[in-house]
């Protein structure tokens, strides 16, 4: 869902021409921000509450949405199915006829708090009598600033390290050569792995998960890419560079990343003919869902877990997600609370989860676990999960320790730019159009730039 800059530009313009700076961080007009007053747990609301960005496509959305309707006492609810489209909702937002409520990407929320989009949660969470110490930390703090939080956490999302377990046997190696331990064996490995038969890519040795992974290498070698506060870049950083240059190295050493992308964009990812059971993928890195997704396609793949590792050998993993967040001018922002937090309450989650439970025990399949924003449900969550043999036992364990070993970005109000900084950067480095270090260093001074404008915007809002 990335957006180019231009547009985040002009849409910023068109907000800012609609929206008044008045409210403490709403961007606000006279409408301001609804008091604690507004959102009352026994209330009961009517009408018909719009949800943009998210489908009830499976049976843990679609038992969750049946109860936040329950706990609204009446109100219909509507989904704008599909990922959300930014511009149509700050569009929507700027024209003063936005959703309730939309389904966001954690990193998203920065940039829409920013621009008047969205409004704070205090109100809702005390009003709703929420306890956001359900939420995992680095969760809510990705949608936490300038005390404030701004969107209430939903999936949680990490990485494990996941393998054909006879293309490494045939290779003679094991799945400590493509867990991240070691660099170099990683690179040994993908050597090893990878086939290309008179030039033509046939298995990808190893694929390193550019551009989206750069901050899970750049932090297993040490860096992080923004500052704690968020307030600066941190994107040409030499263990960053180092980072980069590494994981473009082994695509370089398989004949290039657009080779080894050919390959990839053509395989059944979401079916029975994916990378894995075609034998068409050493290892990588990737997150956690894929585990259910796999066991459910190709439950008979020689798949190999473990954590995805630092050089010392300690598990790690990048933390991301969505978030629900209340957009400026919602009509039913109380119920819009409401539903959020139904969505992310413990009680929902396991409901959710039993009835996944119950539909993979009449198939013959074992339930291979959900991880929320919510750490209280993981933890109930994981009492249920059913056995599906070694090997998926192997992946379940791996990816509830992950979630355990985690870093995110910190939040801020430019994070979408900051993002497309350093992920423009790292594509110009795999299509072959600069190397690393200019081009990391092009990117420190694009995000930098934003983040200044971002954050002197912010401060005179809220001042």
């Amino acid at each position: 869902m990335r957006t180019p800059l231009v547009r985040w530009s002009l849409l910023s313009v068109s907000l800012a021409l609609a929206l008044t700076s008045c409210a403490k961080g709403t961007g606000g007009g006279t409408s301001a921000t609804p008091s604690a007053g507004q959102f009352n747990p026994s209330a009961t609301y009517q009408g018909t509450i719009s949800v943009m960005g998210f489908g009830a496509t499976d049976e843990i959305g679609s038992t969750r949405v049946d109860l936040a309707k329950k706990a609204l006492g009446g109100a219909d609810i509507k989904l704008i199915e599909g990922d959300l489209d930014i511009q149509q909702f700050l569009s929507s937002v700027a024209a003063g006829d936005p959703p309730d409520i939309v389904y966001a990407n954690r990193d998203q929320i920065g940039t829409f708090a920013s621009r008047g989009a969205v409004i704070p949660l205090t109100s809702c969470i005390k009003g709703e009598q929420i306890d956001t110490s359900m939420y995992d930390k680095g969760a809510l703090g990705q949608v936490t600033f300038g005390q404030e939080v701004w969107a209430i956490p939903e999936f949680n999302q990490v990485q494990i390290t996941m393998a054909n377990g006879d293309l490494l046997k045939q290779a003679g190696l094991t799945i400590d050569d493509v867990n991240g331990s070691s660099w170099d064996k990683i690179t040994a490995a993908a050597g090893k792995l990878y086939k290309a038969p008179g030039g033509k890519l046939q298995v990808i040795g190893y694929d390193s998960k550019l551009p989206e992974f750069l901050p899970l290498w750049a932090k297993a070698n040490g860096a992080d890419l923004l500052s704690a506060d968020g307030k600066k870049a941190q994107l040409n950083s030499p263990q960053v560079v180092k980072a980069l240059e590494f994981a473009v190295g082994i695509y370089d050493a398989q004949g290039g990343f657009a080779k080894v992308k050919a390959l990839r964009d053509s395989a059944d990812f979401f079916g029975k003919g994916n990378q894995f059971a075609k034998a068409e993928l050493g290892a990588m890195p990737m997150e956690q869902w894929y585990v259910n997704v796999l066991n459910d396609v190709s439950p008979k793949a020689p798949l190999v877990f473990d954590t995805f590792r630092t050089p010392q050998g300690q598990p790690l993993a990048y933390s991301s997600g969505s978030a629900w967040a209340i957009p400026k001018g919602s009509k039913n922002a109380a119920a819009a609370c409401r539903f959020a937090k139904t969505m992310t309450l413990v009680d929902t989650w396991k409901a959710a989860a039993q009835v996944r439970v119950d539909k993979r025990k009449a198939e013959g399949k074992p339930f291979t676990g959900i991880l929320t924003g919510n750490v209280q449900a993981d933890a109930e969550i994981e009492k249920m999960l059913t056995s599906g043999g070694p090997i998926w036992d192997a992946g379940v364990k791996a990816f509830y320790e992950a979630n355990k070993h985690t870093f995110s970005l910190p939040a801020n109000p430019a994070d979408k730019e900051f993002k497309t900084a350093w992920q423009d950067a790292v594509n110009r480095v795999l299509n072959g159009q600069d190397k690393a270090q200019p081009a990391l260093d092009k990117a420190q001074r694009d995000a930098q730039a934003a983040l200044d404008k971002a954050w002197a915007g912010w401060t005179k809002r809220t001042n």
